[in-house]
């Protein structure tokens, strides 16, 4: 099963790469039913492969490291996973709307409907070094809270979710939601109450997962060898 997991976390990667939401920086992880979790490594992740992909323990630790190359970040996805059982997978990726909007420490409003498949509220982390310690992994994870992602002030920002297209998916929809409103008059669409508008979001989440899963997951180099 983890040799398979790779694959799907390698395959995660290389959707984003191709949806533009990385470029030479960016992670994908995914929670291990044993404890710890896997995450990519950080070479290009256009060419990722599940045999590189790297192996960490509950406590944060890599364990397995075929690559040699762990991400700064790996702090990062280690304290969402300790503060949120209900999180599988998380995405980090650097869309140029989502970093354009993490210049500030707003919240990114909601404008769009399809937005809210990134969830109600996405907040922005206001500490704008990297996330590198077990201390800053927490703070970002608090203000996370229970959301569905969050930017990081100057520097991108990541989704969470049930699993690693859902995960995947909400990032395309949070980039998506930072360009709407970046496009968008500053008070246009502010006094909109969504409410019952919000009850279909969860259908539109399954509907998108299968569009994003269908656009950018072409065979990579996993499924060539399978």
């Amino acid at each position: 099963m983890s040799a398979e997991l790779k694959a799907e976390v390698a395959a995660t990667a290389r959707m984003l790469a191709v949806a533009g939401l990385v470029e030479a920086f960016g992670h994908v992880s995914a929670r291990l039913d044993t404890g710890g979790f896997l995450i990519t490594p950080t070479l290009p992740m256009l060419d990722a492969v599940g045999g590189t992909v790297i192996t960490v323990n509950g406590t944060g630790t890599v364990v397995d490291n075929p690559a040699n190359a762990a991400p700064l970040e790996t702090p990062l996805h280690a304290a969402i996973y300790r503060a949120r059982a209900d999180v599988a997978a998380i995405c980090r990726g650097h869309g140029p709307a989502m970093v354009a909007w993490g210049v500030s420490v707003e919240d990114l409003p909601l404008r769009h409907g399809l937005g809210a498949i990134a969830g109600v509220t996405i907040p922005v982390h206001p500490d704008f070094d990297l996330i590198a310690s077990a201390e800053s992994g927490d703070r970002a994870a608090a203000t996370l809270g229970s959301h569905h992602g969050a930017l990081l002030r100057a520097n991108g920002g990541f989704a969470v979710g049930a699993d690693l297209l859902e995960a995947a998916t909400r990032l395309w929809f949070m980039e998506e939601r930072a360009r709407v409103v970046l496009a968008a008059a500053p008070s246009a669409g502010a006094d909109i109450e969504w409410g019952h508008r919000l009850t279909h979001t969860g259908a539109e989440l399954r509907r998108a997962k299968a569009w994003f899963a269908a656009r950018f997951g072409a065979a990579g180099p996993d499924a060539q060898q399978a």
